[in-house]
């Protein structure tokens, strides 16, 4: 939860999508001042169970597979290459071939 606020912090979204570590009351109200929402489930020791989109929420799943895909490839998930462009070119092969399977 430290980092979350220098991430997102100069970047204008519509929708956050996240899982239940993400569901802090500060990081729902910088939320709601920006008009973003969130699309975070609440955890279940809260007192007040608020909703949230559960379909959008699937499309989390959809991201968390296909990096779990780009990892199978162990070049790019320990970065082995020297510059920035044979890495971006790396994961532009890893995700050309995910995509033919």
């Amino acid at each position: 939860m430290k980092g979350v606020a220098p991430l997102i912090g100069n970047v204008s979204f519509g929708a956050l999508l996240a899982d239940t570590a993400f569901d802090a009351t500060w990081l729902l109200k910088e939320l709601d001042t920006r008009g973003s929402s969130a699309v975070i489930p609440p955890k279940a020791n809260r007192k007040h169970q608020r909703d949230y989109d559960a379909e959008a929420y699937k499309w989390r799943h959809l991201v968390e597979n296909y990096f779990a895909k780009i990892k199978e490839f162990r070049g790019i998930a320990t970065r082995y290459d020297k510059t920035d462009c044979s890495y971006t070119a790396n994961w532009h092969l890893a995700a050309a071939l995910i995509a033919s399977r």
